[in-house]
Formats: C-alpha cells, sequence, structure tokens
C-alpha cells in the first residue's frame, strides 16, 4: 500500500493497517493532514490574494498546532478560472503565488518543522490554456486530439444547436457539460467548467504525460498527492467510441455519473500510477502519501481503493456524508438527522474496518464551514458546537482533515448579495436556478440567495482571521474574497491566548492521535444508532502491555485499552442511557468540553452512570478511557 514501509512493496498485503499490530501500522495511521488554500491563507505583497511566502510565515502556527502533513490546494500555472484547479503548466508556480523558489522555501520549511507536503493533483481535467488542449484544439488531425473527449453532434441535429451535444450530462458547475468548438464543428467535454477540459485516460500517451510529472515533483522533495476527483477519470466509452447519456432528475440536463463515477478502468489506471510511480519511492524508503478524492464512491469501491494488497491509494475522501442535508446537488438543502449522519460514517467505518482505510473531514475549500452546518454558529453554542464536532470526528478511525480556519471555529460569511460571491460553482447554479441560462425558473433571486447563504464554497474560502485588525491580519490590501465581519472575536490572535479554546482543543485531538495507539487505531462500534441527538460510540485496541516482564518466551502480556466516545449534537440536555455508561463508572476522563461535572446536579448521575456523564450539556463531548489487562497469552 502506497506509503506502507514496514511490508516490501512487492510482498502481499492485506488486512487493516494496523487492526493487529499497532507497531507495524504505516505512518499516515497516525497523522493529521492541515489543507492550506493558499489564496486564502496569507498575503505577503498586498495584492489581496494569499502566496507561497504567506504560508511560510505561518508555519509556526501549524507546527504549535502539532500537524504531521499540509495538502496544498493547487499553486501551478493556472488563468484562475476555477481559482487554480484549472491548470496550463503542471510544473510551474503560478505568479500569482510566487515561485519555484518560493515552494522550495515551503518545502524546506515544513521538512525543518517534521512536517510533511502533499501536492494537489488535478489530472481529470487541464485549463483549456494547457498547451496540451490549444494543439488538441487545432483540428481532428492534431496529434494530441485524442488527449481530450472531441465528439461530434448528435446524429441529425445540426452541431451547435441546443439539444445536440453528444450527450446530455450535466456539468458539476451547471449546465451541459459540452462545450461546443467552431472551428471544428465538435464538442469536447468538462465535467466542471467549460474552461476545464478533460483527459482522456484512454490514451495511453496521457497517462504517462502525468506519471512523469509526478515523478518531477517527487524528485523536488515533495512528499504525494491528494488526487482531485480521481474516481472520474474513467468514462464508460462504447466500442464506436460514443457515450451514453443520463437519467434526467431535474431541468434539462441528465446525471451522466453513472457513466464515469468509479469508472470501468478506473482501478487498473490507479493500480498503473502506483506500480510506475509511488512504488519505486517506496522501494527507496521514501514515505509518500496518496490520497483520492472519491465523489459519488460506494464502499465497494472504497475498499477497493485502499486495499493495501492492491496497490492504488492510501485512503480516499468520500462524500456521502456531505450529502445528508441536500438533495441531488448541494443547492436543494434539506433538513438533516443525525442519524442519517451515524448511519453513512458508520458504514464507511465498517466497510473499511478489515481492509482499507478512511479520510476524515468536515470542511475542505469545497464545503461551506461545519459550525454553521451541523453546529451552531450562534453566540452562544458557537465555541461547544465546533468543539463537540471536533470530538465526533476526530475519535473516528482514520486519517482526519484539518482545514484551515477550522481549528478556529470560523463560520460561514452570511453573505446577503449576488455580488459578495466569487464561486464559479456558485455564480453557475445562481444563474441556471434564477432562469439566466434559457431553461425553466426554479428559484427566485431572494430563494437562491438564501441558498448560497448556506450552501456556497466561498464560506470556505473567505480569508483565515489570524487578527482582529480591519483585513483580519490576512492581507494590508483589499482581500480578494470579503473577511468575515466576525473575525474581531474569532481569530488565531485570541485563540491562542484562550487556553480553552477551539484551537487548543484541536492542538490536544492532534497529540492524542499521536500518541494513544487506540486513537488511531481502535476498532469503532457505534451506539445509540437512532438516537436524534447523542452521537456515542466505543473504540477499542489490544496492544502490548507497557509493563510487561517476565514472561516466558513465546507469551507476553496484553491490554485491551478501550474509549467511550459521547457527543450532545443539539442544544438541550440530553440523558444517556444508563446500559451505555454502565461499568465505566471508574473510567478516566480523555477529553471534557465542558470540565468535569460544572452545571451537574448529583441526582443527575444515576446508580451506574459514572460522574456526570449520564447527563450531556448542550453540544457537551466528553471521551472515557479504560484499560484492562489481560492474561498473558501466547502469541
Amino acid at each position: 500500500m502506497t506509503g506502507q514501509q514496514t511490508v516490501p512493496d512487492d510482498g502481499p498485503r492485506g488486512g487493516s493497517p494496523g487492526a493487529t499490530s499497532p507497531g507495524g501500522a504505516p505512518w499516515w495511521t497516525r497523522a493529521v493532514v492541515y489543507q492550506v488554500y493558499p489564496r486564502s491563507f496569507q498575503d505577503t505583497d498586498g495584492d489581496g490574494i494569499g502566496d507561497l511566502p504567506g504560508i511560510t510565515r505561518r508555519l509556526d502556527h501549524l507546527g504549535r498546532l502539532g500537524v504531521d502533513v499540509v495538502w496544498l490546494s493547487p499553486v501551478y500555472r493556472s488563468p484562475q478560472a476555477d481559482n487554480g484547479y484549472d491548470i496550463s503548466d503542471y510544473e510551474d508556480v503560478d505568479p500569482l503565488f510566487g515561485s519555484l523558489a518560493d515552494l522550495d522555501a515551503l518545502v524546506a520549511g515544513l521538512h525543518e518543522r517534521g512536517i510533511k507536503l502533499v501536492m494537489d493533483l488535478v489530472v481529470n481535467h487541464t485549463s483549456d490554456e494547457h498547451p496540451w488542449f490549444r494543439e488538441s484544439a487545432t483540428g481532428p488531425d492534431s496529434p494530441r486530439r485524442d488527449w481530450y473527449w472531441w465528439r461530434p453532434a448528435r446524429p441529425g441535429m445540426e452541431p451547435g444547436t441546443p439539444g445536440a451535444e453528444p450527450t446530455n450530462w450535466r456539468s458539476f458547475f451547471g449546465g451541459s457539460a459540452w462545450a461546443f468548438d467552431a472551428a471544428s464543428r465538435e464538442y469536447y467535454l468538462h465535467l466542471f467548467d467549460p474552461r476545464q477540459p478533460d483527459l482522456n485516460w484512454e490514451n495511453p500517451e496521457v497517462r504517462e504525460a502525468v506519471y512523469a510529472m509526478m515523478r518531477r515533483w517527487l524528485d523536488r522533495g515533495v512528499d504525494g498527492f491528494r488526487m482531485d476527483v480521481i474516481n472520474l477519470i474513467s468514462k464508460a466509452v462504447a466500442p464506436d467510441g460514443s457515450l451514453p447519456d443520463g437519467e434526467v432528475h431535474w431541468g434539462a440536463y441528465g446525471d451522466g455519473g453513472p457513466h464515469y463515477t468509479d469508472g470501468p478502468r478506473v482501478h487498473e489506471y490507479l493500480a498503473e500510477m502506483h506500480r510506475e510511480v509511488v512504488a519505486p519511492y517506496l522501494a527507496q524508503g521514501r514515505e509518500v502519501l496518496t490520497v483520492g478524492e472519491t465523489p459519488g464512491v460506494t464502499v465497494e469501491h472504497g475498499v477497493r481503493y485502499t486495499d493495501p494488497a492492491r496497490r492504488e491509494v492510501d485512503m480516499v475522501f468520500q462524500f456521502e456524508h456531505m450529502g445528508v442535508d441536500h438533495g441531488v446537488t448541494r443547492y436543494d438543502p434539506r433538513p438533516w438527522r443525525l442519524a442519517d449522519l451515524k448511519a453513512t460514517l458508520g458504514r464507511w467505518q465498517a466497510g473499511l474496518a478489515e481492509r482499507g482505510w478512511n479520510a476524515l473531514y468536515w470542511d475542505n475549500h469545497d464545503q461551506p464551514r461545519v459550525v454553521s452546518r451541523f453546529g451552531d454558529d450562534s453566540p452562544e453554542h458557537r465555541v461547544a458546537s465546533a468543539k463537540a464536532l471536533a470530538v465526533l470526528l476526530h475519535l473516528h478511525r482514520g486519517t482526519p482533515y484539518l482545514y484551515q480556519g477550522e481549528e478556529l471555529g470560523m463560520t460561514n460569511a452570511h453573505f446577503t448579495r449576488i455580488e459578495q460571491y466569487q464561486d464559479v460553482e456558485s455564480l453557475g447554479y445562481y444563474r441556471e436556478l434564477t432562469g439566466r441560462t434559457g431553461g425553466p425558473r426554479l428559484r427566485t433571486d431572494d430563494e437562491m440567495l438564501a441558498v448560497l447563504a448556506h450552501a456556497s464554497r466561498d464560506h470556505a474560502r473567505t480569508p483565515v482571521q489570524w487578527d482582529a485588525t480591519p483585513a483580519a491580519g490576512f492581507t494590508t490590501g483589499q482581500p480578494w474574497l470579503e473577511v468575515n465581519p466576525n473575525h474581531t472575536e474569532i481569530n488565531a490572535g485570541a485563540a491562542w491566548a484562550d487556553e480553552d479554546s477551539v484551537l487548543h482543543l484541536y492542538r490536544r485531538l492532534v497529540a492524542l492521535r499521536h500518541e494513544i495507539p487506540v486513537v488511531a487505531l481502535g476498532d469503532f462500534r457505534m451506539l445509540l444508532p437512532d438516537h436524534d441527538a447523542i452521537y456515542a460510540f466505543t473504540r477499542a485496541l489490544d496492544a502490548p502491555s507497557a509493563a510487561d516482564g517476565g514472561e516466558t518466551e513465546g507469551e507476553r502480556g496484553r491490554r485491551r485499552d478501550e474509549l467511550l466516545v459521547l457527543v450532545n449534537v443539539s442544544g438541550s440536555r440530553q440523558d444517556v442511557p444508563g446500559e451505555v455508561v454502565s461499568g465505566w463508572e471508574d473510567a478516566d476522563v480523555l477529553v471534557a468540553t465542558h470540565g468535569p461535572t460544572d452545571g451537574i446536579a448529583p441526582d443527575d448521575a444515576g446508580p451506574g452512570s459514572g460522574v456526570g456523564h449520564r447527563v450531556l450539556r448542550p453540544w457537551e463531548a466528553v471521551v472515557l478511557r479504560r484499560r484492562d489487562e489481560a492474561s498473558h497469552t501466547q502469541v
């Protein structure tokens, strides 16, 4: 498995990392990854856009937090149609962010602190300004025409007219997934923005060009890749080269997802990538991390992607839990139930328990802020709910990903005007759903603004709130996206000064994953799956006892280390059923977001309930730990 150094790359590798052998688990099972969105992290030249020297300037913040890996969103050369996810040169830094020398300085600064750097790998598509696409677009006879998905109009229809697109697929950013090229009178596929044409991974020349680029970045000192929408690279193409229509669920376009999500050759491609790129570096003793972003992935495919024996990627981002509060798209918000969240997170914990590995996350550059989404960002409950959600996620089994500002409890921006939004996806759906693209008017302007206030990706992209100064310490100029007005209260300076802050809790959670094997490697068992306010589960791990000694050869002591995690995901007091806490009366309190028993009357804690754990105060989280020395066993 990518990044696993304890087993030779050509030997058999199966089973769940560390499930029975904590000492042999890959390094990344105990790691915490911090995502930096460079445009919004720290500006040093006053242009209002974050840059690489800004990240280097803030490395002490990351060092104090204790994270192991930084995942850097794209800083490659780009026209910035999708904030850098439209790449025109994979091997250079966009001057907007600095230079290759600045990137080298960042790598060096991270490595000095024992932190690895993972680059964003965006190879489902390029920019339409990439030289590969420019050559491809010169005409049907171009040597690189087949590097992208070019197709003629539907049979019997005039090219360029409505409905003549090769398929009815909808783009992830709204509208058709096909763009018409008037010069050649053909269409090219773009699952995202029209300026992001999809690469054709069926062509082996495309794959080798990508692999060569990856090798050069590893040679430069980066430590791995987060692979953007990597499970979309294989399309279900018919022998005659055609692609099928998708089912129409709403509007004018169909859902092409079943024809390109976890496509027919995707596992072949990722195994080839590992073999051709990653495996040689592992054989040299390098620690390399690969994580796949896999929208729409099933648990079955998640196991296949991350099974150590298959050698594809180390872990995947799945999106099921990100869909519990909306319909087909994020712009169709619906009430969510805690039981649904438990069901999806629990399904992935169980599905990857024996083989594979989970990536854990709440926030990233594509999601609204979790404290505004699943928590309560009111002044009364913001801090408590941010802490509760932090404990809930970080005590699951998997590698946690922490998005910039999440450690501060940053909230949605609560924009009220369409002019305040910059996100290409948000603006695309605003135009489509309000009828501005020629289709039916499905929402009024005010309705759509209310949706964006809840769901837009821009909420994750407001500048990091470093201090209470007018631009939050982010820039001396005009920020590219408005700073959240609440930065005067929510900022890193205030958080570091407050030992009871959200930031200090995250720091402790990161440390626990490093120090206590059961946090990283223990098994997972969901409790109270149908409870509408309490999220409860256990973690357990059998490990060699630190007090072992004197046993005969072939024997050693074992100690069972167990955790009980109780989180109140509501703004009201909740009674924990007695059977959940029975047997935990003498357990140690490992984490407590509200202090031991403050505010709980003695009669609230009945027999067998533990000390103050029968009742959970609003948004309270408690983690209990007990360790039982077992009899010596043969090994």
